[in-house]
Parts: C-alpha cells; sequence; structure tokens
C-alpha cells in the first residue's frame, strides 16, 4: 500500500515493494515531484499494478555511454569487424550529447531533435548510420528490462539539405565513358607502373568493388570458362599491408560468379606468369596466400595503394571528372547499360542484392537475353580490346 506526503510544497509517494531476493531486504519505490497529490496517487496506482502483475521495470541509472561500451562489446561477437567499425564511428555523435546521460531519460523528442540537427551537417547515408546505431543500443537496453520505451521507435527521417536530383548528378559523372576509358587504359598500358593495366582493366571490365579486386586469389577464377567468383572483400582500415582482413562481402547478393572477357583473362594469366617468377625469385620471404595480385612478399596492395595510383595516371588525363576506384563499377554498369544487357543480368554481374541500386545508378535500359551479356560487354569494348593488345 502506498504513503503519500507533502515535501517542499509538492508530494512524494512511496510503495512497499517486498523483499529483494537477492539481499533478503524490504525495500521501497519512491518518487516526489508531484504537483498533487491526486497525481502522486494515480502513478503510485499505476506502479503497485504493475507490481501486482510483475512488469514492474525499475529504470536504470546507468549512463548512455557506460551502456554503449557494454552493448558494443557484446556486439563485437555477433558481427564482423567493418560492422563494428561502422557502429562505433556513428555512436560517436550519439555520445557526444549523451555520454554522461542517464539512458532511461533519454526520449523521443529528444532523440528526433539531436537527429534532425545532425541531419544539417552530415549526409543521408551517415545519418542512416546514426540512426541504426541508435536503434540497436536502444532496442538491446529495452531487451534488458534497463529502460521502460524505446526513443528511436517513432523516428521520422528529416528531408536532407541535399536536393536528390543533385546527388543523382553528381552520381552520373562519377565514372569515365567509352571514350575516356579507352584513353586511360593507353595510357595504363603505355606509361603505368607495374601492374597499372591488369588491376584497372580487371575492374573496368568486372565491374568488381576496389576491396574485391583486391581479395581475389587464383583460385577464384575458372580459366576454362573465363568466371570469377566472388567470395570475399579485402578489409583495412590501418593501411597497413601485412594487417588486413578477408571478410565475407557486403550483401549476400555480392556472392556471385559471372564470366568475364577473355581478354582480361589474358591479362591476368600474364601477370601470373610474371608473379610465378617473383615467388621464385623470393621464395624465402615469399608469404604465399594465393592473391592475384600482390608484392614481392606476397601482401596484396591496400586500397591507397590502387587509389594512389590511379591519381598518377589521372593527373595525365585532361578530364575534369573526381575518379576513384570505385568509379570503375559505375563505369562498368553504364557500359553494360548502353551494350544493351538486361537490367537484371546487371543487377547480377554487380551484386546488388536490391534492383533499385541498380536502377538508381542509372535507368535507361533495353532488352536482351541474359546470355548474350558477356558477349554483348566483349562486343562493345572490341575496338578498346584491340588497341590494348
Amino acid at each position: 500500500m502506498a504513503h503519500f506526503r507533502e515535501k517542499s510544497g509538492s508530494w512524494e509517494y512511496v510503495i512497499s515493494a517486498g523483499k529483494d531476493p537477492v539481499t533478503g531486504k524490504y525495500t521501497k519505490i519512491r518518487k516526489s515531484g508531484f504537483r498533487t497529490k491526486t497525481a502522486a496517487k494515480n502513478e503510485a496506482r499505476r506502479i503497485e499494478e504493475e507490481l501486482k502483475q510483475g512488469t514492474y521495470l525499475k529504470e536504470s541509472k546507468m549512463t548512455f555511454g557506460d551502456f554503449f561500451n557494454q552493448w558494443l562489446a557484446h556486439y563485437e561477437k555477433r558481427a564482423k569487424v567493418s560492422s563494428v567499425r561502422a557502429r562505433s564511428i556513428a555512436g560517436k555523435r550519439l555520445l557526444d550529447v549523451w555520454q554522461d546521460y542517464p539512458i532511461s531519460s533519454i526520449t523521443m523528442a529528444m532523440y528526433q531533435e539531436h537527429l534532425d540537427n545532425l541531419s544539417s551537417t552530415i549526409s543521408a547515408n551517415y545519418l542512416d548510420s546514426i540512426h541504426t546505431t541508435g536503434r540497436m543500443v536502444f532496442t538491446h537496453a529495452l531487451k534488458l528490462k534497463l529502460i521502460r520505451f524505446n526513443p528511436t521507435e517513432h523516428f521520422e527521417k528529416p528531408r536532407m539539405k541535399k536536393d536528390v536530383v543533385e546527388e543523382e548528378t553528381e552520381v552520373m559523372e562519377n565514372f569515365l565513358d567509352r571514350e575516356e576509358l579507352t584513353k586511360f587504359l593507353l595510357l595504363a598500358k603505355n606509361e603505368g607502373l607495374k601492374d597499372d593495366l591488369v588491376v584497372f582493366a580487371t575492374l573496368a571490365y568486372s565491374g568488381l568493388r576496389i576491396g574485391e579486386l583486391i581479395s581475389l586469389k587464383e583460385s577464384d577464377i575458372n580459366f576454362s570458362t573465363n568466371e570469377i567468383s566472388v567470395t570475399k572483400t579485402y578489409y583495412n582500415p590501418s593501411n597497413s599491408i601485412k594487417e588486413f582482413t578477408l571478410l565475407t562481402p557486403k550483401t549476400k547478393g555480392s556472392i556471385r560468379k559471372f564470366e568475364i572477357d577473355n581478354f582480361v583473362v589474358q591479362l591476368i594469366k600474364n601477370h601470373l606468369k610474371q608473379q610465378k617468377e617473383i615467388k621464385m625469385k623470393n621464395r624465402r620471404v615469399y608469404h604465399d596466400q594465393g592473391f592475384i595480385f600482390a608484392d614481392g612478399q606476397g601482401y596484396p596492395p591496400t586500397v591507397k595503394k590502387v587509389a594512389i595510383r590511379l591519381q598518377r595516371l589521372m593527373k595525365k588525363m585532361d578530364i575534369d571528372k573526381h575518379i576513384t576506384p570505385h568509379s570503375f563499377r559505375h563505369t562498368n554498369i553504364s557500359l553494360l547499360i548502353e551494350a544493351n544487357v538486361p537490367i537484371g543480368e546487371i543487377q547480377r554481374r554487380a551484386g546488388h542484392t536490391d534492383i533499385n541500386t541498380t536502377m538508381n545508378i542509372y535507368t535507361h535500359m533495353t532488352k536482351n537475353t541474359k546470355e548474350q551479356a558477356s558477349q554483348l560487354f566483349s562486343s562493345h569494348l572490341s575496338e578498346l580490346t584491340a588497341k590494348l593488345q
């Protein structure tokens, strides 16, 4: 039964909550600050009913920062290292405001306001990452009965500052057209450093993500059928040549197998012959892990190294575009579309789980059969291939 008393101009209730099963001591639930006795009675009645039903939850006084660290340790045992890093980075934006704040006191209004404020200074993708992290943290806290409500439950994503049309235009410019690709690969052939041609030609002709290319091993290519199997990706946030991890691909759809142009297969074969000579020459120090693209000790190149090689060549190109290793993926998709390859086949080759991802990059397609995809692409670039051979 609840007891009430007036204290310093406000009302307080005290409820006997029975014996604590751990300490064996009788406990009490008390709360003050009610303007009227009626308000205190109504709240006490609700608490007593929850105690009776066994649903009462004593909200935790643990800070958001302390719980976030506990949750991250829990998450680390269940997720890829790249995902843990992404959650950790996104979580910093939540820790900035709630590091020392009780997690049970964070409301829906507070959560919505904070992400609304962030939306004016960050990208839509980063905001999504922060919200995903917040939702995971608070859902776990609710599961552990540390909070009564999940403040992320009714979050409404704000309209971002950048216009959708501008975003699409930016993506459309982030690739090389056929003439530009011809000029670039000829430049790689004639003025590139060792392996530049085989690396960038493979990216352009296959549409592989840069991490998928770096992690390729000789066993991933069927030289009888010219098929390439994508089963892993390279992860190395520190850019240390020896400290890398091979992870499962970005999405389930990213695990795929498709045919590549014979020209690229021949480039890779020639490259492997040269690589074999390097292995023999450096056999005492060569750490052979089967990578197709590797340095003199058998370690694959970092993403940063590939990007530096790319920028070296781009400085010799007379075009005003910001081209990155990922741009060759967009280049590949645009060329497949020009070659009239069906959108479904482009989705499969690119490893897009959601076809809208493909459609959002380029939307113009004509219909042809799936079996013609590789032949159409090879024919479309036949002139470029002839110049490079």
